[in-house]
């Protein structure tokens, strides 16, 4: 659990979650080389299906018994279509985790997969509702009282070209929150920066300070400089 706790901090703390490509005119190619190329080879994120589909690629090339799932993200109170989000199960000694880095703002180390069972990290709570057959919800909360739906999954294993038709829509429907603002987020041992539209946030130790983007050379400075990202 050491390592595998290890590697998805490594990976959260090094590689940002981002979608710039879509605001760049720049398609995103869903198979294992591309986005090996993309994020590793030219120093920059992706979004879930980049960043979880990589990470996978790590895991089981060290050993880990890994399978790629669809998630449903919570809008209010509907979960999305299938494949809107992927999550990873890591089996490990008998024992199975859900590990996530490709959404964002979340959980940091891997969940045990344990129904009912309370998990804190950091200032959050979450834990995993079974609501069916196959099928489960994760939780998170701010005090461990009062929960609220982040996404339902299945434990059924997906293969990556699964998650092609809704890759395609989440960076070309007008309707995909990707389509309608560039994000780019980084998490960092002691908070997290963020650049969101127009804004910079950088959150440290619990301190949010937000300020203006005033020009696309603003921009890429601050690409490279938080993230080291340099678009071309």
């Amino acid at each position: 659990m050491e390592v595998l706790t290890s590697l998805n901090l490594q990976h959260l703390n090094s590689i940002p979650f981002e979608n710039l490509d879509i605001h760049i005119g720049r398609k995103i190619i869903l198979d294992f080389e591309s986005i090996y190329e993309k994020i590793v080879l030219n120093n920059r994120g992706g979004f879930c299906y980049e960043m979880n589909g990589l990470f996978y690629n790590v895991l089981t090339s060290l050993g880990f018994t890994a399978k790629m799932v669809s998630a449903r993200v919570y809008d209010s109170t509907e979960p999305g279509p299938e494949f809107d989000h992927m999550a990873l199960i890591v089996g490990l000694g008998g024992t199975e985790y859900l590990a996530d880095v490709g959404f964002g703002d979340s959980f940091r180390k891997p969940l045990k997969f344990e129904t009912g069972l309370i998990q804190n990290q950091g200032s959050k709570y979450y834990k995993i509702e079974n609501t069916g057959e196959n099928n489960y919800i994760l939780k998170q909360s701010d005090d461990g009282t009062v929960y609220g739906n982040m996404y339902q999954f299945s434990t059924t294993a997906k293969e990556l070209s699964d998650f092609e038709q809704m890759c395609n829509y989440h960076q070309t429907s007008p309707l995909s929150h990707f389509t309608q603002k560039r994000i780019i987020t980084i998490a960092k041992p002691n908070g997290r920066i963020t650049i969101s539209g127009n804004r910079l946030i950088e959150t440290i130790n619990g301190t949010k300070a937000e300020s203006e983007i005033e020009s696309e050379e603003d921009l890429n400075k601050l690409l490279i400089e938080h993230f080291g990202v340099v678009l071309e």
